[in-house]
């Protein structure tokens, strides 16, 4: 089992806690932004579930079907979450603008307060955690569940605001919190789809020029193209020789360059060298 999904199941089974303990205290310390929370925490564990699926499913060896491998199916899962984001804040953002509207306030109780200090400090710890195994790894999904936890975080920091407003004399300020945290998650949703949908349409890499100026210390670069495919991503280039070599001493030096780039840049997954006579290429 790798470190991606033993850090996701970790993950569901605290978010299993902190949504049923935020549940709890929202109805007994009547919350309306502790239980919206809770519902919070709640969509956590779905989308837990979705990243193991992702991450199982990309992790699987290339086919007769799917020749270039299946790491394309992590940044589907980070689709989903996006999407389970989305509808996760705008179902909080209703219930708080409808509480608003209609003026039904509750009393919140110290023990909402405390379970939001609880889950504001839990919820940061995980998204660190799975943020260094994400950037670790390059994973997609991983680092959307990352920011999963840290839009849950943000979450009970605005429900704590909501409870402590409410407890000292201004009731709208719970309801107010659940619309808070609704911008919170319906921003961090939209990241999520923004680096998803990239590495979906093959846009380039975010380290090519570093990919540029290794090529061009073993030879000179005509042309480079690269492209995100997943957390993985292809080098396209091409280098200009010398005409005079021959065929066997032009592939030796690009069979170099190729094994180079691969062993520099961990993350590639392919290359492509195509090589020019000096002189040839048209900008």
């Amino acid at each position: 089992m790798n470190n991606g999904i033993k850090i996701t199941i970790l993950s569901i089974v605290i978010n299993l806690l902190l949504s049923a303990g935020k549940f709890f205290a929202g109805v007994l310390g009547h919350s309306s932004a502790m239980i919206s929370d809770a519902v919070h925490s709640a969509s956590d564990v779905f989308s837990s579930i979705i990243v193991i699926i992702g991450l199982k499913t990309s992790e699987k060896e290339a086919d007769i079907e799917h020749q270039y491998g299946h790491e394309r199916m992590e940044c589907m899962a980070a689709l989903v979450l996006a999407g389970a984001l989305v509808g996760t804040g705008l179902c909080i953002g209703y219930s708080g603008i409808k509480s608003l509207i209609n003026g039904t306030y509750s009393q919140p109780e110290n023990l909402a307060l405390v379970m939001a200090a609880v889950s504001i400090v839990v919820k940061e710890c995980m998204y660190w955690y799975t943020r260094i195994v994400g950037r670790k790894i390059g994973s997609p999904a991983l680092m959307a569940d990352a920011w999963h936890h840290r839009t849950d975080a943000f979450s009970s920091v605005g429900a704590l605001i909501g409870i402590v407003g409410a407890q000292h004399g201004y009731p709208f300020l719970d309801s107010l919190a659940s619309v808070v945290i609704c911008i919170f998650i319906l921003a961090a949703g939209y990241g999520v789809y923004k680096d998803a949908t990239a590495r979906m349409t093959d846009s380039r890499a975010d380290n090519e020029e570093d990919i540029r100026l290794f090529i061009e210390e073993y030879a000179q670069l005509d042309l480079l193209k690269t492209r995100k495919f997943g957390n993985r991503i292809y080098v396209d280039a091409e280098i200009a020789l010398d005409g005079d070599l021959s065929l066997h001493e032009a592939h030796n030096i690009a069979e170099q360059v190729h094994d180079r780039i691969e062993e520099r840049f961990p993350e590639v997954k392919h290359v492509m060298i195509h090589v020019n006579p000096l002189g040839t290429h048209e900008q």
